[in-house]
């Protein structure tokens, strides 16, 4: 293995009884993906488990057939004397009424992330970071495990149908998990493996600035330990800042770089790359993904690299994370309409539109693309506005529905609209329209989809329900031409 640190923590990774065996710890807001995540993680650690979600889901369906109790209320019915933790996350503001009759109580209370890494430290913590690619990374460093026989823990923000879901607790020393910048919350972590993918402005209603969001990435690579190691984006200037004298051993990841680790292409097919792997200037592996786009290139060496340090064969890794095919809403595709291929995408931020669009137009190669974007959060919108405008280059058209608020104040909301944001595309040249509801996009989109065409739902709101319902309603299908 090329400099891993896979042999530490081994022998003491859940060597004796969990610290959280036999304690109460109840989740205020299970259902989310993280969080039940983390809540079968400590089933299988031997804790009792209960908590409440308004909105069920499958997560929580399966919590339950395990015999957590679960409340859909969160007015703290299933609360009392003897709950020795009470987990909510960031989401969850104090004034909620399970929180506050928490505290009444005078119950132990923690975030989601500090309960994470409470958790991380008892395994072989890998930990990922970055304004984008979470996700798929942390997806492709855990099925790489998986496949060469590692067996796992991870949480990953989203489905994964190859993973069997978003959360699985393993009998093997690593532990992945996504560590989110919001908040600041990937603080709280422990990692041994810190993976750095990029870092961009985003989150800038808790942020003031880009300054003081390489700020905090440099603390989060603080947390690991000298004997651990940090694999990081070689080419990001803002990563090269946050690690800038950071005395714990640190690898570079590169596109036909001079990287520690450095891929070079070769080809493609269907837009998915075909790559030789290169770490100290020595091949180590071949790889050819089955996901399109060079960020996904980017992000499969990046896992390479990490599971090569947790102490898997790199061409092992390479050859299974080849086969990865997905995360849930990363360009997901959902069937056809009318001959039209619908996709659908948890994109939100103008980096991750472009870069997506462009992936996808070289993958499918369609007559049209047509975005359907629904903004997530006014004050995203509204300090990252002409980014957003110049985003949709690669769409033929983009139709924009109504924001979606989350953790916007009545300033916020009133600051910027949809429509403001489809007038500016259209003064940069590209064509863009604003259709408010879910309803008149879906109406739309069944009059103007074409054969051929490329449909692309995209946002980190509800708006893959345009998708669904296109897909569900069984017209007429016209074959591709």
């Amino acid at each position: 293995m090329p400099n891993g640190v896979g042999e530490l923590r081994t022998e003491s990774r859940l060597a004796g009884t969990s610290r959280f065996a036999g304690r109460h710890i109840h989740f205020i807001g299970i259902g989310g993906s993280g969080m039940s995540g983390l809540a079968r993680m400590l089933l299988d650690c031997g804790a009792i488990v209960s908590g409440s979600e308004p909105k069920p889901n499958q997560q929580t369906f399966e919590l339950m057939k395990r015999g957590v109790k679960i409340s859909r209320t969160q007015s703290g019915e299933l609360l009392s004397r003897d709950l020795e933790l009470v987990v909510r996350t960031a989401a969850v503001p104090e004034t909620n009424g399970e929180f506050v009759a928490a505290r009444a109580m005078r119950l132990q209370q923690v975030k989601y992330a500090e309960l994470l890494g409470q958790v991380m430290g008892e395994r072989l913590g890998v930990a990922v970071a970055g304004t984008h690619g979470k996700s798929t990374t942390s997806a492709m460093i855990a099925f790489g495990l998986m496949e060469c026989g590692a067996d796992p823990s991870f949480v990953v923000g989203g489905t994964v149908p190859q993973l069997g879901g978003g959360s699985r607790s393993g009998t093997g020393a690593a532990f992945v998990a996504e560590a989110c910048e919001f908040d600041r919350s990937f603080h709280n972590l422990r990692p041994t493996i810190a993976c750095i993918t990029n870092i961009e402005a985003d989150h800038l209603d808790c942020y003031p600035s880009i300054i003081e969001i390489v700020d905090s990435f440099r603390t989060f690579a603080e947390l690991v330990p000298d004997d651990g190691m940090i694999l990081a984006n070689g080419v990001d200037r803002n990563v090269a800042e946050a690690l800038h004298d950071i005395k714990v051993p640190i690898q570079t990841v590169a596109i036909d770089a001079g990287a520690d680790w450095s891929t070079s292409i070769l080809g493609e097919e269907r837009g998915c790359s075909r790559a030789e792997i290169f770490h100290l200037g020595k091949k180590v592996a071949d790889i050819q993904l089955s996901v399109p786009g060079l960020h996904n290139l980017f992000n499969a060496t990046l896992a390479v690299a990490a599971c090569a340090s947790c102490g898997v064969d790199p061409a092992a890794a390479a050859e299974a994370i080849g086969r990865f095919t997905g995360v849930d809403r990363r360009m997901t595709e959902m069937g056809t309409y009318n001959g039209a291929t619908v996709v659908d995408d948890y994109g939100h931020h103008p980096t991750e539109i472009r870069t997506t669009l462009a992936a996808l137009r070289g993958k499918y190669k369609p007559k049209r693309l047509l975005c359907v974007f629904q903004p997530h959060q006014a004050s995203r919108t509204r300090l990252l506005f002409h980014d957003f405008a110049s985003s949709f280059t690669d769409a033929d058209e983009a139709i924009l529905a109504d924001i979606y608020f989350v953790r916007d104040s009545e300033a916020d909301r009133t600051s910027v609209k949809s429509e403001e944001l489809v007038a500016q595309i259209n003064r940069n040249g590209q064509h863009a329209r604003h259709l408010p509801t879910f309803e008149q996009i879906t109406q739309y989109l069944r009059t103007a989809a074409q054969p051929g065409d490329l449909i692309v739902t995209m946002g980190a709101g509800s708006v893959w329900e345009i998708g669904r319902d296109l897909v569900t309603s069984s017209p007429v299908t016209s074959p591709v031409a």
